[in-house]
């Protein structure tokens, strides 16, 4: 059982940048794929980035294009996600997720282990 634990949140303004981390335990980190999904309320979670097992291959959703960078550094069983220039959209609570094949995923449901995620909120 793979646990995941984020981190790295909290309130930043329009423009501003947080990293989040997350750390992984009880797998073998290198065997999977790693995303980051947010939900913000009333709607529902949705992709926003992830890597292969190398961290190589990112994936972004278009609206974070140019502004996140997802990385991960398998010898700390850790996956970041660098948040430049942040946007009143982006405010949400995010959530790192592991998929157990090493090929990346875009959608919730190609994922099985998930973080309790961490709340970033953006002030205008």
């Amino acid at each position: 059982q793979v646990q995941l634990v984020e981190s790295g949140g909290g309130l930043v303004q329009a423009g501003g940048s947080l990293r989040l981390s997350c750390a992984a335990s009880g797998g073998t980190f290198s065997n999977y794929a790693m995303g980051w999904f947010r939900q913000a309320p009333g709607k529902e979670r949705e992709f926003v980035a992830a890597c292969n097992w190398m961290g190589r291959n990112p994936y972004y959703r278009d609206s974070v294009k140019g502004r996140f960078t997802i990385s991960r550094n398998n010898a700390k069983n850790t996956v970041s996600l660098q948040m430049n220039s942040l946007e009143p959209e982006d405010p949400a609570v995010y959530y790192c997720a592991a998929r157990r094949i090493s090929r990346v995923g875009v959608n919730v449901d190609e994922y099985d282990y998930w973080g309790q995620g961490t709340q970033v909120t953006v002030s205008s």
